[in-house]
């Protein structure tokens, strides 16, 4: 019976095979998430496909997104490191979620700036300079030394002395050492020299003793700066500078540092040029009080070096040439016109090198990057240009089964681009990746295979999942999302009159070809036109200074987590002052970062424990339960609440309770107002500024610079971070402002922007060398009935005419 059996066993079994377990792991799992807004969140996402995070401004997407899912995937990296390494790495808290599973590695593209450090260019930060160096170290005429004789982060370096070598018989020899860098020794690599007008550091008709010094903060019974210089015994503190001697003049103005004694405690003596240079020039600009900035911008120019003009390079990187073009004429190049040159060059010893270069170029310009230039600083690229330049690096990477997650890549897109980025995105995804994408424009929406729409409001009113599933699943989708998701603004019947013109003659700025432009004023004015078709470069580097122009750009705004909207916008001195009358008491008493602090914690509301190379653990602050503040000072009331509970209000609740009643403070009724007008009555006053999405850090801008006196408001790219229910919101408030009797003009991708517009201005026809001129001057409904531009076609297709 049994050999029976194992004959007829023998035929071939058609059933399909039961699937490997290894292929059951195909979700990413989160259950309970409750980082910032989440509400206990709990969602299932499919690998290698693409999905798409959606949901107003503040509804929590990037909380998910990048605080749950992608910081707990890089945690978990770091982990897998040695205890020394990790010492050297940032820590990570682990988020506060149930359950995390099914995680890959994740790679982060956002649209963090790069950093503004002088010395970042464009070729250094996507390493195509690198390669570059080597690729003239090789080929170059004459010969000047290895790659690092290229580069303009790299000083020539020469030393000789004795050494010991302590082997065997100990010997001392002599010997010499030399590095040959590519630094230009006049703006050590910055291109850039810096000229200090002296005449704003001193009033040359005075002694030091009748206050010559005209640098703020800089006063005469000043112990570590004024009297330094006045009994340094170097200088006559007596005698007006301008009648120093020579050497009295260089040891006050050029003097290398020294110890000096004044009134018995050693102290350094340096020249006046150089102790500015340290104290005033080594900061960024940005971070500096408004007081301190008025003096830099008065008493510094920054002129392009004389020695090397502006490419960074010595004259000896400058004089290697491969047919007839060195390095810095190379990295000046247009990226597309590069990638060209770097094909033509035929040179079987380094044909790998060269290829894989060529193929870094191609990736910009297929990108949409190919109008930069590798010389190009990498901190003026706009956001959206940062996230693609990153993008870069995983374009051609062999990597597969890894999380790519996105941070609103078609931001700073003109609707011609977003069809390319769409096609990189599915690209991605079709090599076997996991791809998230955190977005707002339709257009991307609309490719993804699974979309996680999150909402219903923003703040405490969102932070749970409104829907899962399909697009068309969406679109049927009563949330705000689906409902907005076919929305279409239509073109204006009228359009207002102008009641001037802002000029701008023979404007040459980056790729400008000397534009001529007249831009109305009195009416809400959109500049439109291709990424690098020169939009930023009229608008920003072009409108005349003195104009009352105030100018709303995408930079991040500086803060700590003290930093709060209320403190940003200067909300809290006329609350302060409010508490500090009507209890009788200083207004310094209603600040966590002064007086009023909690001891415990220092007015941070939470302890923070530093373990070193593991996760340092934060703690709500048990003496004050995270309320910031001193016992004593939240006895005091203001209309039945003390501060920490104002603090805790939402702009809507606070514009209430200022706003009538015990605690009426018209002051600050006004700038919450603002607050509400430009969408944040959500933001609670209190949250740090380090929570904040792009979007709300760009509309507190914008409420800030609202109560400026200027009559010229320059917007770049207000609709970044604004989901599709906000545009509508949005318009509303330019068309307050213009009616009111601002000019508003706005450098714009939007199509509903672009509807809504007066008058349009678009560049182009093509980005870089191919653009920087005016290819459309008029009404938006004269550019839809020409259809002779990029503009044209695309606006049309949006209001579907």
């Amino acid at each position: 019976m049994s050999t029976d059996t194992a004959s007829t066993d023998t035929s071939t079994d058609t059933r399909s095979p039961a699937p490997h377990v290894a292929d059951s792991h195909d979700l990413i799992r989160v259950y309970g998430a409750r980082v910032n807004n989440l509400k206990d969140v709990s969602v299932e996402i499919p690998k290698r496909r693409l999905t798409v995070f959606t949901g107003v401004s503040g509804s929590g997407k990037s909380s998910l997104v990048f605080g749950t899912i992608a910081a707990e995937s890089q945690r978990m990296i770091n982990e897998t490191y040695s205890a020394f390494v990790q010492g050297f790495m940032p820590t990570l808290g682990r988020p506060e979620v149930d359950v995390l599973e099914g995680l890959t590695t994740a790679i982060i593209v956002d649209q963090q700036r790069m950093g503004a450090d002088p010395r970042s260019t464009v070729g250094t930060a996507t390493d195509a300079n690198a390669m570059l160096r080597i690729v003239f170290s090789r080929l170059g005429q004459p010969h000047i030394g290895s790659p690092q004789a290229f580069s303009f982060n790299v000083a020539t370096v020469r030393a000789s002395g004795a050494i010991t070598v302590e082997r065997g018989d100990r010997k001392t020899e002599k010997a010499t050492f030399t590095r040959v860098g590519g630094m230009c020794t006049r703006c050590e690599g910055r291109g850039a020299v810096t000229d200090i007008d002296l005449t704003q550091l001193y009033d040359d008709s005075k002694s030091l003793a009748e206050g010559a010094f005209t640098i703020p903060g800089w006063k005469s019974d000043n112990f570590w700066t004024v009297r330094v210089y006045a009994e340094s015994g170097f200088v006559d503190p007596n005698k007006p500078i301008r009648e120093y001697t020579r050497k009295e003049l260089r040891d006050f103005l050029h003097k290398e540092p020294v110890k000096v004694k004044v009134d018995g405690v050693n102290l350094t003596y340096e020249g006046l040029i150089p102790k500015i240079q340290k104290s005033f020039l080594s900061k960024d600009r940005e971070a500096m009080q408004p007081h301190i900035r008025a003096f830099v911008d008065r008493a510094v120019t920054f002129t392009t070096c004389p020695e090397c003009d502006g490419t960074r390079l010595s004259e000896a990187a400058r004089s290697s040439r491969i047919g007839g073009i060195n390095i810095a004429d190379a990295c000046a190049m247009q990226i597309s016109d590069l990638a060209g040159w770097v094909r033509g060059l035929d040179e079987p010893s380094v044909a790998p090198l060269l290829a894989t270069l060529a193929r870094t170029l191609d990736s910009f310009v297929e990108i949409g990057l190919g109008y930069l230039s590798l010389d190009r600083p990498a901190g003026t690229l706009s956001g959206g240009e940062a996230q693609r330049v990153k993008m870069i690096r995983h374009l051609g990477s062999s990597l597969t089964d890894v999380t790519y997650v996105f941070d609103e890549p078609t931001v700073g897109l003109h609707p011609h681009d977003i069809q390319r980025m769409n096609d990189l995105l599915l690209r991605l995804r079709d090599k076997g990746n996991t791809v998230l994408v955190v977005e707002h424009k339709p257009e991307t929406i609309a490719i993804a295979d699974h979309v996680v729409d999150l909402g219903p409001g923003a703040g405490t009113a969102g932070g749970a999942v409104c829907f899962e599933g399909t697009v068309e699943g969406l679109r049927a989708a009563g949330t705000i999302t689906g409902r907005h998701f076919d929305d279409r603004a239509a073109l204006k019947e009228t359009v207002r009159k102008p009641t001037g013109a802002l000029e701008i003659r023979g404007a040459t700025a980056h790729n400008l070809r000397d534009v001529d432009v007249d831009i109305p004023l009195g009416v809400l004015v959109v500049v439109t036109g291709v990424a690098g078709s020169g939009k930023s470069s009229l608008v920003h580097g072009s409108i005349p200074a003195g104009e009352g122009v105030v100018s709303i750009d995408q930079g991040a705004i500086r803060g700590s987590r003290r930093s709060n909207p209320a403190t940003y916008t200067g909300l809290l001195d006329p609350i302060r002052k409010a508490f500090a009358k009507a209890n009788g008491v200083k207004p310094a008493l209603f600040s966590a970062n002064s007086e009023g602090a909690c001891p415990g914690c220092n007015g941070a509301g939470v302890v923070y424990t530093d373990l070193a190379m593991m996760a340092g653990v934060t703690t709500t602050c048990e003496e004050c339960e995270g309320r910031r503040f001193q016992a004593s000072v939240l006895d005091h009331h203001l209309g039945g609440r003390d501060i920490s509970e104002v603090l805790a209000m939402s702009v809507t609740e606070a514009g209430e309770f200022f706003g009538a009643g015990e605690a009426r403070t018209p002051a600050a009724h006004a700038i919450l107002t603002r607050l509400a007008d430009v969408g944040l009555g959500y933001l609670s006053l209190g949250q740090p500024l380090t929570t904040l999405s792009g979007g709300e850090r760009q509309r507190l801008k914008l409420a800030t610079h609202m109560s400026e006196k200027g009559g010229v408001y320059v917007l770049d790219e207000p609709t970044a971070g604004l989901h599709l229910a906000d545009v509508e919101q949005l318009l509303g408030l330019l068309d307050r402002l213009v009616d009111s009797g601002k000019s508003v003009i706005v450098v714009e991708h939007h199509q509903a922007v672009m509807a809504h517009a007066d008058w349009i201005i678009d560049l182009g026809p093509g980005a870089g060398h191919d653009g920087g001129r005016i290819v459309f001057e008029g009404t938006p409904a004269d550019l839809v009935a020409a259809r002779s531009t990029l503009t044209g076609e695309h606006l049309a297709a949006y209001v579907g005419t």
